[in-house]
């Protein structure tokens, strides 16, 4: 299903892919991109403006996590994403290089001790829901989303544990932070056990792929589809297993410096967050490479990197070659 906009880009119902062309050809509507996903925006005013309730469910995961969005008449969307894993070795690296200042006759910041002051999240446990919430709010971009549907995620956090740290523990507290701000989206939110998500699956006859890292709908969305479908209903099997992967980039941006001297002592400066006034990871289509994301810069001149890898492709192209589409967040495969 293709989100549709009005002229003033309020959201509409989707559409299928063929009526979606037929407007085109007609020229009664334009494309648009969202984060490499295909929209279009009416030029003339849509025939209805009825709404359905619409569901996001989230099968949340370690290493890989499950969305699944639809209405009662259709399922619009499936995305399979990897976690959000980085934060803690970063973390970590940043710790030991303050350390190792501290140890040199050089400027240093001061070592604080007030980690556990108020409701503090670790930066681990946080990223990952931030990442969760970074995709509910482009998806409520295409879609009018009325219910957010989670399974609610359990995990002994200390070693030899019996029992799940429900007093304190860092998954608990970044629910918590989690629900908070759903409810600031003003959508209805609802949790599920695991074994209530397990009954559900089977009820519908679906069997859950155990190779976590397979890219197919019955790896996490299925999960994800039968929460949703449990709030607004409308099916018993699945009308649409078609899924996008994705996966974080990772930019550079807080480093200033590369950690190793250069020869003369020097270090050179490492990571920015803008190209000549391109934000990085933006989407833009190259004459030579195609559709590409924008790197970093260097003689007045940008370097360009694959969409599948994020692997360098160029490094001297001209800002004049490209044509901007849209900015980026994640690789998108289908």
């Amino acid at each position: 299903m293709v989100p549709v906009l009005d002229k003033d880009k309020k959201k509409l119902m989707p559409c299928s892919e063929k009526r979606a062309r037929k407007l085109l050809e007609k020229r009664e509507a334009k494309p648009y991109w969202s984060r490499g996903v295909f929209c279009i925006i009416l030029q003339k005013e849509p025939s209805s403006r009825n709404y359905q309730d619409i569901a996001i469910g989230i099968d949340p995961g370690s290493k890989f996590e499950g969305f699944s969005v639809k209405s009662e008449s259709h399922t619009l969307i499936n995305i399979q994403t990897e976690a959000k894993t980085d934060v803690k070795d970063k973390v970590e690296a940043r710790k030991n290089l303050r350390r190792s200042r501290r140890n040199r006759k050089t400027r240093y910041r001061q070592c604080r001790f007030n980690r556990s002051v108020g409701n503090r999240i670790p930066p681990s446990t946080k990223s990952r829901w931030v990442y969760k919430l970074s995709i509910i709010n482009w998806i409520r971009k295409l879609y009018n989303i009325t219910h957010v549907v989670v399974e609610n995620v359990k995990a002994k956090t200390w070693k030899n544990a019996k029992k799940w740290n429900m007093n304190f523990s860092p998954i608990e507290v970044g629910k918590e932070f989690f629900r908070n701000e759903i409810k600031k989206l003003g959508v209805s939110y609802t949790e599920f056990n695991g074994y209530e998500t397990f009954e559900f699956r089977n009820s519908y006859g679906f069997k859950k792929n155990s190779k976590k890292s397979k890219k197919d709908f019955y790896t996490h969305c299925v999960d994800a589809w039968v929460l949703a479908n449990q709030i607004v209903g409308g099916h018993t099997e699945v009308d649409n297993l078609r899924t996008l992967y994705l996966k974080p980039l990772k930019i550079f941006r807080r480093q200033l410096h590369v950690q190793n001297f250069s020869k003369g002592g020097v270090r050179k400066t490492y990571g920015s967050t803008r190209s000549m006034g391109l934000e990085r990871r933006t989407l833009v289509k190259h004459p030579k490479h195609g559709l590409t994301l924008v790197g970093g810069t260097s003689k007045n001149r940008i370097s360009l990197n694959s969409i599948s890898d994020n692997k360098r492709l160029c490094r001297n192209a001209k800002l004049e070659d490209l044509k901007i589409l849209t900015n980026q967040k994640w690789n998108i495969k289908t």
